[in-house]
């Protein structure tokens, strides 16, 4: 809904055939716990007129613990999309949070299945699907990198594609993390695409660094319509930052990535994900000589790119619907 952060809402509304209901649930500086309440209060009346079936519910951010909150309360049957994955951050403990208030979870990996499990979740409930991103990128974009480039003023022949955001727990470091990266990324002489940082706390350190950088080598986009970024992606020559994306679509593409910092820790065992210290500037300079424009494979580790279907297979099953809302905790 923010004009800063590229008003997403745009690109939902791209989606055929559904409602779209706004709801403004934070302003530019509110903390997270505010964020939360305010979305929480929005959500219950939304769900108490509009009485759904089903609410899916991604991932790790506030506003997905406050739809997870509201579901339970109200006893409203919820699907949860990519539980038991870690982080290392405050998201990894609300992702876990909304695996043990969702009615059922639709995972990525076989290890994010069994982190589910761990946590008390039968196994009934749980359904590897793999990473719903990913079937975009399976997919033709639809658009060529020439249109892309031109659509948002792309004038580089080659280019990585660099995305950092906040890491709430180390507000305090957060700027001198990313003057190191991005005075990493300019002493490396390459050209980089910038996709802006979302609005968590901290976010204004790193606006501060990257609205600093030169024009002909930086070209800095709030947020991307999301075939652009995959056709964006498929022709990059390196991934970086500390985006999912780096971690989760880049080894899916053969893209070569490094995972600068703690924001995605221990989240891929991925042979095409280099990880530098947010601090070591040297090393993320070294690593970006060593793997720019160099693909290797591709990895599956989060799917094959045709999560859509596994989930409308078990959304047509009678079993699922007939998963009773009250939870039991599994010890074994």
């Amino acid at each position: 809904m923010m004009r800063r952060y590229g008003e997403t809402r745009h690109e939902v509304k791209r989606f055929d055939g559904a409602e779209f209901f706004e709801f403004v649930n934070q302003k530019e500086g509110d903390s997270l716990d505010f964020v939360l309440s305010k979305t929480i209060l929005g959500f219950s009346d939304f769900v108490h007129e509009h009485r759904p079936d089903l609410v899916v519910i991604h991932g790790d951010r506030v506003e997905a613990l406050a739809a997870s909150i509201v579901c339970a309360m109200r006893y409203i049957r919820s699907a949860h999309i990519e539980g038991g994955e870690v982080s290392g951050t405050i998201d990894e403990s609300i992702r876990h949070c909304n695996t043990k208030l969702c009615s059922t979870h639709f995972v990525c990996s076989d290890s994010a299945f069994a982190r589910v499990n761990s946590l008390g979740e039968p196994i009934d409930r749980i359904f590897n699907i793999g990473s719903p991103e990913l079937d975009t990128h399976m997919r033709d974009s639809g658009v060529h990198i020439s249109e892309v480039k031109r659509h948002y003023q792309i004038d580089f022949e080659e280019y990585g594609i660099a995305v950092f955001h906040p890491v709430t727990s180390e507000i305090s470091t957060i700027g001198e993390q990313a003057n190191s990266l991005f005075s990493a990324l300019l002493k490396s002489g390459k050209s980089y695409v910038i996709i802006a940082p979302n609005n968590d706390p901290g976010t204004d350190q790193i606006f501060s660094i990257i609205d600093t950088l030169p024009s002909h080598k930086f070209r800095i986009i709030p947020s991307m319509r999301f075939n652009y970024f995959s056709e964006l992606m498929k022709n990059a020559s390196l991934m970086i930052g500390n985006s999912s994306a780096g971690v989760r679509e880049a080894p899916f593409l053969g893209l070569p990535s490094i995972n600068v910092g703690t924001r995605q820790n221990r989240r891929t065992d991925s042979s095409l994900v280099r990880n530098v210290s947010a601090f070591n500037s040297d090393g993320i300079v070294a690593a970006i000589e060593e793997l720019w424009g160099h693909s290797e494979g591709r990895s599956t580790e989060f799917g094959a790119g045709d999560a859509a279907e596994r989930f409308v297979q078990v959304l047509e099953s009678k079993k699922f619907w007939d998963i009773g809302f009250q939870k039991e905790f599994v010890d074994d």
